[in-house]
């Protein structure tokens, strides 16, 4: 009987929100100031009723509500630490991020409408992390696509929101079909849509791993419908194409809703850890996408743009890890990069302004190899001292070998910059006291959410040979890239360098291809057309009429 009243209580936060998005559809001018302040009670519940479910679980373990529905698929909620942590986060951000709004949104007479929009968006968000089936799982994972796509079309007479929109939408239904697939193959695998019963009998039964095609054919379409959702290469470029959105729906999206496909793997993980592919193919996209758009991001202009790329590295990076089986590590992740992202949205006015403050750059001095060497040996035995100092068994725990190299690779670029510049011991006092803090901050938490998780995700193994082969390859890509930018105040006249530098600032042109794969651009064409004259315009669209003739002759 507790359970169940827990259970409505919680499912009162979505229901709230969606009742919100109703409502607002029906407002006018007058009534914006009701909307406002039913959202802002709605977001203080949802921060109540998130800590509050989260307490009682703590205390008395986790469950899922009765299911509504037929033959093991319908409607039920799951409350655990997973489903909490997540509910929690959201409720959290939606609170600030629709705070944000009502300034950011002041005065614009259709005010109401975007509040309601981003409720429902929420209300979607939140349904999908405490979904106890894969029914109400998969409506909630369509839901928060089509939410998304109101608000990304908020502004419908932008040309550019348009082509996002446009993009995201085809790789949104390939996303659903995808996961519809994975479904579809897990219930012919356990005959239930319960997820409770579907990780038991993983657990209960692991001769079924590798010897199973429908859960080998599961956990790949699971990777896939993650790999689109969160905007993985090459079918990244419509998430730096959004910024033509109000600011508060790019911190939703990069802080919240990209999140899904990492958390779509990390619900799961049960069942791609019996499968043997999906797990690679999660290693080799998300390892690939970190190092395109940490590279890319490097070389972007603008501020919204380059966190575009950054996110786009983030969500691979967080893939990639949950391949190598470091559960705990990219929950961890998912939830720090929430955040961060969400305030650097948020403040990207504040950022502008103190770039343009600065007066003067300081710039590093021609490396050497001897400070290269020093940078690499001073983040190794940082970063590896406090591992080992937190009791961590690297032997036994390989895949966070992996991680933990990619990490101190990113320290060494931090010491070398240090080092690079005139000798100034309070600048190599402040890299050391960084990287310090980073290890400790990875290690501590790392471990806090595998004490967490850790009856919700499988416990730490040794990663197969092949993903110790591919997590290999991309430590040494990955070394190449950092060599390659500790070298760049000695390299940056080359002319190889420059040209490198141009396709990268352009995305090696991976979205002008999906561009013409999706006929993106027919968008800008048509809405240029507009502008011309009646009798040019016609002029322009018979010459292309006529090009297309040619072309099918």
């Amino acid at each position: 009987m507790e359970e169940k009243i827990i259970s409505m209580i919680t499912l009162l936060s979505p229901v709230l929100f969606a009742l919100i998005a109703i409502g607002s559809r029906f407002q006018s001018g007058g009534k914006i100031p009701q909307i406002i302040q039913s959202i802002r009670i709605a977001s203080f519940v949802s921060i109540i009723i998130a800590l509050s479910a989260s307490l009682w679980v703590y205390y008395f373990g986790a469950f899922e509500s009765p299911l509504i529905g037929i033959k093991e698929i319908g409607f039920s909620i799951r409350l655990d630490a997973l489903s909490l942590l997540m509910l929690s986060m959201i409720s959290i951000l939606g609170a600030v991020i629709i705070n944000f709004s009502f300034n950011y949104l002041d005065g614009d007479p259709r005010q109401g409408i975007f509040l309601g929009r981003l409720a429902a968006t929420l209300a979607s968000v939140q349904l999908l992390v405490i979904s106890g089936n894969i029914g109400v799982l998969f409506i909630s994972w369509v839901m928060t696509s089509m939410t998304l796509h109101r608000l990304l079309l908020f502004y419908p007479e932008r040309v550019r929101a348009q082509v996002a929109a446009k993009k995201k939408f085809v790789l949104a239904r390939l996303g659903d079909v995808s996961l519809f697939l994975a479904f579809s193959f897990i219930y012919l695998e356990f005959g239930t849509g319960n997820l409770g019963e579907i990780f038991s009998t993983i657990q209960n039964a692991e001769s079924i791993a590798g010897n199973s095609a429908s859960l080998e054919l599961s956990a790949l379409f699971l990777a896939i419908a993650a790999i689109l959702k969160s905007a993985l290469f090459p079918t990244h470029g419509w998430l730096v194409e959004v910024m033509e959105t109000p600011t508060p729906v790019s911190a939703l999206l990069h802080a919240g809703l990209l999140n899904a496909g990492p958390f779509l793997i990390i619900r799961m993980s049960f069942l791609m850890e019996a499968s043997s592919i999906a797990p690679l193919v999660l290693m080799i996209m998300g390892g690939f996408t970190a190092l395109f758009a940490s590279i890319v991001y490097l070389t972007q202009p603008s501020v919204k743009t380059a966190l575009g790329y950054s996110s786009i590295g983030h969500m691979g990076f967080s893939l990639m890890v949950c391949g190598l089986g470091v559960y705990s590590a990219a929950m961890l992740h998912l939830v720090a990069h929430s955040f961060y992202k969400a305030h650097s949205f948020l403040s990207s006015g504040s950022a502008i302004e103190a770039l343009q403050g600065q007066k003067m750059i300081r710039i590093p001095k021609k490396v050497s190899l001897n400070s290269m060497i020093i940078s690499f040996l001073l983040s190794s035995f940082t970063f590896l001292g406090i591992g080992l100092v937190w009791g961590v068994e690297f032997e036994n725990e390989l895949g966070l070998v992996v991680l933990s190299g990619i990490i101190v690779l990113g320290l060494a670029k931090l010491f070398n910059s240090a080092i690079s510049m005139n000798w100034n011991p309070d600048l190599f006092l402040k890299a050391f006291l960084i990287s310090f803090t980073v290890s400790m901050a990875f290690f501590g938490l790392e471990r806090g959410f595998h004490f967490l998780l850790q009856n919700q995700i499988p416990a730490l193994t040794n990663p197969s040979a092949g993903k110790l082969m591919i997590g290999t390859v991309l430590l040494l890509l990955f070394g190449i890239s950092i060599i390659i930018q500790m070298l760049s105040s000695n390299i940056h006249f080359s002319s190889y360098y420059r040209a490198w530098g141009v396709h990268f600032k352009n995305g090696l042109y991976a979205n002008i291809w999906f561009d013409r794969l999706l006929d993106s651009l027919s968008i800008i064409q048509e809405s240029s057309l507009e502008t011309l004259p009646e009798q040019e315009a016609e002029k322009v669209k018979s010459e292309k009429e006529s090009r297309l003739q040619e072309q099918w002759a």
